[in-house]
């Protein structure tokens, strides 16, 4: 036997890519996907079929689009988990916590923030990072929109989260002296009673 097909006999008996290869190429082919379709777009199906692994791997790695999408983009698990928590209980403070959950989520230490305003600046500067920033924010805030018609509650996910984008940039970015200067709480008080309009709209008198 020559050298040369000794290690290609090696190669093939070799030990087969484990758990952390395979999730490797499943985060690679969701960036190329995500880049390519946007968020909205992109499925777990197609993913997984472009790494070449079962759609049920791909829950198994990372249990949803969202934690997929987080992942992809660095987003820190705690970051996804306010977002997530904005949404449980009364909908009558829905627009508080929805509120209070973005500022606490893009202000808080760095190692959970930076990604986020990684996001944002990459977002001002191109269209390929602010479709997928906007399409997944607008994902998050459509569940929480009261609207029975899709069209309506993705108008209002849309609203809500030009408003609250607005915020962040005003007060990271650009820095606006006001906005800059004003607690959370403040915030929350006077933005938290629109976004709560604009998610949940009064029910129709019968």
């Amino acid at each position: 036997m020559t050298p040369g097909s000794q290690a290609t006999r090696s190669a093939r008996v070799g030990r087969r890519p484990g758990a952390e290869s395979t999730r490797t190429t499943v985060l690679a082919a969701a960036s190329a996907r995500f880049a390519s379709d946007g968020y909205a777009a992109t499925t777990i199906r197609r993913i997984a079929t472009d790494a070449g692994v079962d759609p049920s791997q791909v829950m198994q790695f990372f249990g949803s689009k969202d934690a997929l999408f987080a992942a992809v983009m660095a987003v820190p698990a705690s970051a996804l988990a306010r977002f997530d928590t904005a949404f449980d209980g009364p909908s009558e403070h829905l627009g508080e916590r929805v509120v209070r959950a973005f500022l606490e989520a893009w202000e808080a230490p760095g190692e959970e923030s930076e990604p986020l305003m990684t996001m944002l600046r990459g977002a001002v500067v191109n269209e390929e990072a602010n479709t997928q920033l906007r399409e997944f924010i607008e994902a998050r805030l459509e569940h929480g929109a009261g609207a029975v018609d899709h069209d309506h509650r993705a108008l209002r996910a849309g609203l809500a989260a030009a408003m609250l984008v607005g915020i962040i940039t005003s007060r990271r970015i650009i820095g606006v002296p006001t906005l800059v200067a004003a607690n959370h709480d403040r915030i929350v008080e006077t933005v938290g009673p629109a976004i709560q309009s604009v998610l949940t709209p009064p029910s129709p008198v019968v």
